[in-house]
């Protein structure tokens, strides 16, 4: 039998904040004016890369972003995909997190990973050999942390003799897990794990290589579901979720030219960090943002068309969450606030009946 969803879809954002052209402080700004609107909504979270040394991102501390949406959002969730666990101090980020917690009265959602980018580890002294068992370190001792108050644990990395800690998580025994990958192997994991996991739809190389990662997580959610020690057990319906850009106006046309020129930019900031270390060709093959649109695989176009597509994904992939990147580039802040509220209030109650997290 598979989990069921006992609430209907959840929509979320996801955001690197990359450079807009209009400077930090603005595009910071304009990013807490836009959360504060996709609270009272009824957006479900709000979930922040983390980045360093690139143009992609303006927020290399999730952390003290995060504290600012806290302030200025109810109901909104707040989290990182992801908190690049090898790169910390992990009882300061231990500490960060409970805090994070706190501030926003249990509304953390706690993402984890190892980096795509060895050399944004390199620039903070992490070689790519190591972010494996660094990364496995600084989980154990989160934990450890959020269940005991307590650090004893004697590592390759860290070490800590009776460390006590009186941060504590609102959360009991602490935050939702989540676990974003395009790896198949680390799908396995995830779903072993009971993880929430999201997958990109722009990452993977089709929409069948999205299907193939959603049921290897299906397949090991469920051959470990009843199996005592799971990282994330004590959420009892985990997130499946798919993720891509998404924008909307209030015809297709509009919405394509726009959404277009907004990514002119943020293309330019996804690819320079490897175009400036020589790696550009990776990118050689990469769909143009109009081929993106036609593969579905970039959601662009009126309320209609959007709501069409999306509702075959959902099906088509059994998620029961959807993480949309509807701030990206060089959109000006009134085309990212008119597509969220043609989102919220043409696409999203479509949804609003319970789903089955599976087929």
């Amino acid at each position: 039998m598979q989990p069921q969803a006992s609430s209907p879809v959840r929509f979320s954002l996801f955001d690197w904040l990359d450079e807009s052209g209009r400077g930090y402080a603005v595009g910071y700004d304009e990013r807490l004016d836009l959360l504060a609107y996709a609270d009272q909504v009824g957006f479900h979270s709000y979930l922040l890369a983390e980045h360093h040394g690139t143009s992609l991102s303006t927020t290399p501390s999730p952390s003290l972003f995060l504290s600012a949406v806290a302030q200025r959002t109810k109901r909104l969730r707040i989290g990182a995909l992801t908190w690049l666990l090898p790169l910390y101090n992990p009882l300061r980020l231990l500490e960060e997190l409970c805090m994070l917690d706190q501030m926003s009265h249990g509304r953390l959602e706690l993402g984890i990973s190892r980096g795509s980018s060895p050399n944004e580890g390199k620039r903070l002294g992490v070689q790519r050999d190591d972010s494996k068992a660094r990364f496995e370190e600084v989980l154990k001792l989160l934990i450890m942390g959020f269940t005991q108050g307590e650090l004893d644990f004697h590592g390759e990395f860290h070490d800590y003799e009776h460390v006590k800690t009186r941060f504590r998580p609102v959360q009991k025994p602490y935050p939702p897990i989540w676990y974003p990958t395009s790896n198949l192997e680390s799908m396995g994991w995830a779903g072993a794990q009971g993880c929430n996991v999201a997958t990109s739809l722009l990452l993977s190389p089709t929409l069948e290589h999205v299907g193939e990662m959603v049921a290897a997580w299906r397949a090991a959610f469920d051959a470990h579901r009843h199996q005592p020690g799971r990282l994330n057990a004590h959420v009892a319906e985990p997130e499946c979720a798919i993720t891509t850009h998404v924008y909307l106006a209030d015809t297709d046309a509009r919405a394509l030219e726009e959404a277009r020129a907004g990514w002119v930019t943020f293309n330019d900031n996804y690819t320079r960090r490897y175009v400036e270390i020589g790696q550009g060709a990776k990118f050689a093959n990469r769909p143009s943002f109009d081929q993106f649109v036609e593969q579905r695989r970039i959601l662009c176009g009126s309320p209609a068309t959007v709501k069409r597509i999306l509702a075959d994904h959902l099906t088509r992939f059994g998620a029961n969450h959807f993480i949309g990147s509807f701030t990206f580039g060089s959109l000006t802040q009134a085309q990212m606030k008119h597509s969220l509220e043609l989102f919220a209030h043409e696409v999203m109650p479509a949804f609003s009946m319970p789903r089955a997290l599976a087929a």
